[in-house]
């Protein structure tokens, strides 16, 4: 090729480039991580502010000794009220009596387990508990939490002032960009301005709701929403989701005592369903055997950490009585079969409700009994209890 030809073809391809992220093709965010739903444990759900080292070690302890870290679970992630001050030059500084050895140390013995270590802070002067906020702090921040190994950064929206969400958030994630060290970037503004519009360019993941109720239904005054209410919330945005980027409905309140195990199983489920992040936030160190089988399902696991991406979405809905499905990368489905009624019922999904056509025969297998269920031909019933589900995976 003559020199003429090969800068020809540079130009073409610098103005390929140009109007490639004009278009928004190539995303600022790009950091390579998250490209299936992050997993892991946060500390604020059962704990809130009584954090501790001993806590801290004895969570990643019982994710290797559960079977959780077996089943996919990496995060150990430590919420608000780990921070105190910030010292002479800046520097923000971790509360010593709570963890007197300090957050590398603590980094490091979590990467010893073979996980991976997570903070809190927050785009605003300060935390929702009034703890230092990394406004003005981002780039001295970023390069604090790198030095101390930090591999995932929870960031709220609290004391934010006047603030601009997505100019604030920009701040930070290049901040991360430029500390040299690959770290999840979890936004946590609570979906009060759409980041789904403007969040990919931004964070791996990005809250979409008001803060989760430990409660199957309700909401309160200051925001908080029931499952029910953040399935409403998150259905329709399942265009902006996929790997790298992920909608947030918030953590998984399993085990925290608040629901029924049926409920339990049906959240779970359904969060695995919305390829949402599974970050539990329940005691671990001492679940019961049902919990611990909800939270370990590996077939249902699958379904959350399926590589195609998708999010799943309301496909028919009579009342109460409702279908979610999930397209899965092997060109199966995924189907949850929800009843949010106060009695058993039964819940039909035509082949057709999943885009397939009514004379496809396909298998179905049950993802809790852990059984196939034989080949279909057009539909699938199930007797579903009250605030549970069926889920099944459907191959054609």
């Amino acid at each position: 090729m003559d020199t003429k030809s090969r800068i020809g073809r540079l130009a073409f391809g610098i103005a390929a480039l140009g109007f490639l992220a004009a278009a928004g093709e190539l995303r600022a965010l790009d950091n390579g991580l998250a490209r299936t739903p992050p997993m892991g444990w946060n500390s604020w759900n059962k704990f809130a502010c009584n954090v501790s080292e001993d806590l801290i070690k004895q969570a990643a302890d019982a994710v290797v000794s559960s079977g959780m870290k077996d089943a996919g679970y990496q995060y150990i992630v430590i919420d608000d009220c780990w921070q105190v001050d910030r010292d002479a030059e800046g520097n923000i500084v971790a509360d010593a009596k709570r963890f007197p050895s300090g957050m590398k140390s603590l980094a490091d013995y979590v990467h010893a387990k073979g996980l991976k270590f997570g903070l809190y802070s927050d785009a605003g002067t300060a935390t929702c508990q009034n703890r230092p906020g990394g406004r003005g702090y981002e780039f001295q921040d970023a390069r604090q939490y790198a030095a101390w190994g930090v591999d995932y950064l929870k960031y709220d929206w609290c004391n934010h002032s006047t603030q601009d969400s997505a100019a604030s958030y920009s701040i930070m994630r290049d901040a991360l960009k430029k500390a040299g060290r690959p770290i999840v970037f979890s936004l946590c503004e609570w979906g009060s301005t759409k980041p789904w519009l403007w969040a990919e360019d931004v964070g791996n993941l990005w809250r979409a709701t008001g803060d989760i109720l430990n409660k199957w239904d309700g909401t309160e005054k200051w925001g908080g929403m029931g499952v029910v209410q953040i399935l409403d919330a998150v259905d329709g945005l399942q265009s902006y989701a996929g790997p790298g980027h992920w909608n947030d409905p918030d953590m998984l309140e399993v085990g925290n005592g608040g629901m029924s195990v049926t409920e339990y199983r049906a959240h779970f489920s359904m969060w695995c369903l919305l390829a949402a992040p599974l970050m539990a936030g329940n005691d671990i160190r001492k679940m019961s055997a049902d919990i611990g089988g909800i939270l370990t399902n590996k077939e249902v696991i699958a379904i959350d950490q399926d590589p195609l991406g998708r999010q799943g979405r309301r496909v028919k809905r009579s009342g109460d009585l409702e279908v979610w499905a999930k397209q899965l990368a092997d060109g199966g489905r995924a189907v949850a079969l929800l009843n949010r009624t106060a009695a058993e019922a039964n819940i039909t999904v035509s082949w057709t409700d999943l885009g397939y056509p009514e004379h496809v025969q396909a298998k179905v297998r049950d993802l809790w009994a852990h059984q196939d269920l034989g080949e279909k031909t057009a539909a699938f019933s199930a007797s579903v209890p009250s605030h549970g589900v069926v889920m099944v995976r459907v191959e054609p």
